[in-house]
C-alpha cells in the first residue's frame, strides 16, 4: 500500500479521494489543513485520524509515502519541493506551477531525491482521450484544432458584487488561463507537441487576472485555436480537423463522447466506456508508477508540463498578466 497524505480540504480533494480510494494500493493516511477543526472535520469523512496543521511536520513524518497537493496554485511549487526533499512522492494539481522557473526547481528536487513528481492532469489519462490518440491517423493530415473550455464561475457572481474570492486573485496565480485554459493546452501538447509560435489575447479583470482569453498556436502544417473563459459559458464542442475528416469532442477537459466525421459523410463513434469518477485514472497512474519504482510519467511527463507552462508564460507576457510568484 502507498500511504498518501492530502493538502487541501476543498471539493477537488474530496472528489479526488472518492476516486483514489477505489485504486488498488492507495491508502489515505493523513490530512493537512491550516486549522485543526477543519482538518478533523475533513479527515472524519474518510475515516482518517492523523491530521497535520504544519506542512513541514507533515513532510518529515513517516506516516506518509506520498502527497496529493491541491492548495492554491501559488503554493504548488514550495509545498511540492518541501515534500520532494523529504523523500515523498508528489501528485500536484494542475497547473503544476505558476511558471517554468518554479517547475524547473520542482523537477530538480524530484531528481535529486529520486522520487516521483507528476501533474494531476486527468484529461490526458482518461480512456476516451487515449482513443483520440489511437484514431488520429484516420482523419489524414491535421490542419486545425479548436479547443474550447468556457465555464461561467459561480465565484464570478461574488466578484460582480464586489467580493473578490481567491479564484480571481493574482497572488494565488489564478485566472481563467491557469484554471481552464490549461485543460485545452495539455491535450494539444500531448497530441502535437511544442508549437512554433504563440499568440494570446485576453480580457483582464480589475482584480488583475484574466476573465477570458484566446490563444493561437502555430505549428508547421496546422494551427490550434484555444478559447477559454470563467466569465461566460459556451456550448460548442472541441474539434480536430483533418484533410480526410474531423474528430468532434464533446468536452475537451473530460471527453466522454467522441466521433469521427469522414469527408464522405460516414461517422464513427470512438468513445469508450469509462468511469464517472474520472480522477481515478490520474490516481491509478500515480500509484502504479510508485509501485513500479518510476519517477516520471510517460504520459503526464515533465516535457509536457514544461511545454504547457512555456505557453502560459508567453501568453501571460503578451496580455500583461503578472503573478507575485513570477518575482
Amino acid at each position: 500500500m502507498v500511504k498518501v497524505g492530502v493538502i487541501g480540504t476543498n471539493w477537488i480533494t474530496e472528489r479526488f479521494l472518492e476516486s483514489a480510494q477505489t485504486v488498488d494500493g492507495f491508502e489515505l493516511a493523513a490530512v493537512y489543513s491550516r486549522t485543526e477543526e477543519r482538518a478533523k472535520e475533513f479527515a472524519a469523512k474518510f475515516g482518517v485520524t492523523t491530521i497535520f496543521t504544519d506542512v513541514e511536520t507533515m513532510a518529515s513524518s513517516d506516516v506518509i509515502d506520498a502527497v496529493y497537493i491541491a492548495s492554491p496554485n501559488s503554493f504548488h511549487a514550495s509545498q511540492s519541493i518541501l515534500f520532494l526533499k523529504n523523500g515523498k512522492h508528489v501528485l500536484c494539481e494542475k497547473p503544476i506551477a505558476s511558471n517554468q522557473k518554479e517547475l524547473g526547481s520542482m523537477i530538480e528536487a524530484a531528481k535529486n531525491n529520486n522520487v516521483l513528481l507528476m501533474e494531476a492532469m486527468r484529461t490526458t489519462l482518461i480512456p476516451t482521450f487515449l482513443q483520440i490518440k489511437e484514431h488520429l491517423h484516420k482523419i489524414g493530415k491535421v490542419r486545425r484544432v479548436f479547443a474550447n473550455y468556457c465555464q461561467y464561475s459561480s465565484r464570478y457572481n461574488a466578484y460582480r458584487e464586489g467580493n473578490v474570492l481567491n479564484a480571481f486573485r493574482p497572488e494565488f496565480s489564478n485566472g481563467s488561463l491557469m484554471d481552464l485554459g490549461v485543460y485545452c493546452l495539455h491535450p494539444i501538447v500531448a497530441l502535437f507537441g511544442e508549437p512554433l509560435e504563440v499568440k494570446g489575447t485576453a480580457y483582464l479583470l480589475e482584480s488583475g487576472v484574466d476573465g477570458e482569453g484566446s490563444i493561437l498556436l502555430t505549428y508547421k502544417d496546422m494551427d490550434a485555436v484555444v478559447m477559454y473563459s470563467k466569465i461566460t459559458n459556451s456550448s460548442l464542442p472541441s474539434e480536430i480537423q483533418g484533410e480526410d475528416g474531423n474528430i468532434i469532442i464533446n468536452q475537451v477537459s473530460t471527453p466522454t463522447e467522441v466521433k469521427i466525421q469522414y469527408q464522405d459523410g460516414q461517422t464513427e463513434d470512438i468513445s469508450v466506456s469509462q468511469r464517472a469518477d474520472d480522477m481515478y485514472y490520474e490516481a491509478k497512474e500515480f500509484i502504479d508508477l510508485i509501485q513500479s519504482g518510476k519517477t516520471e510519467s510517460s504520459i503526464n511527463s515533465f516535457a509536457q508540463s514544461k511545454t504547457v507552462l512555456a505557453i502560459t508564460d508567453e501568453v501571460r507576457k503578451q496580455i500583461g498578466l503578472v503573478y507575485p510568484a513570477d518575482n
